[in-house]
């Protein structure tokens, strides 16, 4: 019988790391194939940097989420957007301004990162109001594309700072093979996608009830944390190269795409809601509590807040404000398990 609980545990880490190693590997395949598609078919890197980079490194938080829903699993899904979103900038950012100095042109940060709060907002929004239904699902997927059209158009009539950033973006992906092969590559890194997610949901969602944490936490760190795993390379691969501010664009873009493309697609194909079991609730005469605490929003928007103010002062995020974001991050982590005590403000949250 201890064999047999042995064996059981095993299983569960080889699927968490098995799909964690599918969706980075997968990902990356994805983002380089369908890169390389665009520039055989003469798409410009402005095109290319604005729309296939940022959507493409958020392919492995959207397929997690879908899947994750599909299964029931609703904390690991909106876990997964609401964690991403955390991660991108407080560890993600924070390892590639640490290892070089991420230098900012406030110009090219202005509308995106502005864009940025305001998303960020809308999603707060829809935690409080516990409205992920296909109304709200249409509507981020109006307000993705009508912000992308407008973009689109903005760069293309004037070669702003902005412009050059998403153009930068596009050409920061070393991918150019054959129509052929790109497709074939990039249809190959969705299907890894695509595996990784199953491997990735089915093992968090038997290691949360196996250790006895909610779905959501694993949701907010493992699973968050996996699905950045193409932000994490992508960034580090910029720092590294001295174009840190390749990596705060793309990490802007990936959080407008987590929230407006991922949880518009997820609300509209399988509305949910976030406020726990609401009939088991209603029968024990209790108020329904969000899976999402109030640390999370905190984390939330305490992480969009500070890139802001890092990036908008001084004209670069220095490594001492990295090792800042950073720390935030151990502590959210301190916090989401239960490492440090908790006061909660926000009621029914």
């Amino acid at each position: 019988m201890a064999g047999n609980t042995a064996g059981f545990g095993e299983m569960m880490y080889l699927l968490v790391l098995g799909g964690l190693v599918l969706l980075l590997i997968g990902g990356e395949a994805l983002v380089r194939g369908s890169v390389s598609v665009a520039r055989k078919l003469n798409i410009s890197e402005l095109v290319i940097g604005l729309t296939l980079v940022g959507f493409g490194t958020s392919v492995p938080e959207l397929v997690t989420s879908l899947q994750a829903v599909d299964k029931g699993a609703v904390g690991i899904a909106i876990g997964n957007v609401v964690g991403s979103n955390i991660a991108n900038i407080f560890l993600v950012l924070a390892l590639a301004a640490i290892i070089s100095p991420v230098l900012v042109h406030p110009n090219a940060l202005a509308r995106d990162g502005t864009f940025m709060i305001a998303v960020t907002g809308v999603l707060c929004a829809l935690l409080w109001f516990d409205q992920f239904n296909r109304l709200s699902g249409i509507l981020l997927l109006a307000l993705l594309i009508a912000y992308l059209a407008y973009s689109l158009i903005a760069d293309q009539r004037r070669q702003s700072a902005a412009a050059e950033l998403h153009k930068a973006e596009g050409e920061s992906v070393e991918a150019h093979y054959g129509l052929g092969a790109g497709l074939a590559i990039a249809v190959a890194g969705l299907a890894g996608v695509v595996i990784g997610a199953n491997l990735l949901v089915t093992g968090a969602t038997s290691l949360a009830r196996s250790i006895g944490i909610s779905e959501t936490v694993i949701g907010l760190t493992i699973v968050a944390v996996g699905t950045s795993l193409p932000e994490l390379a992508t960034s580090i691969v910029a720092a590294y190269r001295k174009r840190g501010d390749v990596a705060l664009g793309n990490i802007i873009g990936s959080n407008i795409f987590n929230i407006l493309g991922i949880l518009g697609i997820t609300s509209l194909v399988s509305p949910f809601t976030i406020r726990g079991d609401i009939t088991a609730d209603a029968l024990a005469g209790a108020e329904p509590v969000s899976i999402i605490s109030s640390v999370d929003v905190g984390a939330l928007v305490l992480s969009a807040g500070l890139l802001m103010l890092f990036a908008m002062t001084g004209r670069k995020i220095a490594r001492w404000e990295g090792a800042v974001l950073l720390l935030g991050y151990i502590l959210y982590m301190g916090l989401t398990f239960d490492l440090i005590p908790t006061v909660n403000l926000i009621p029914n949250v």
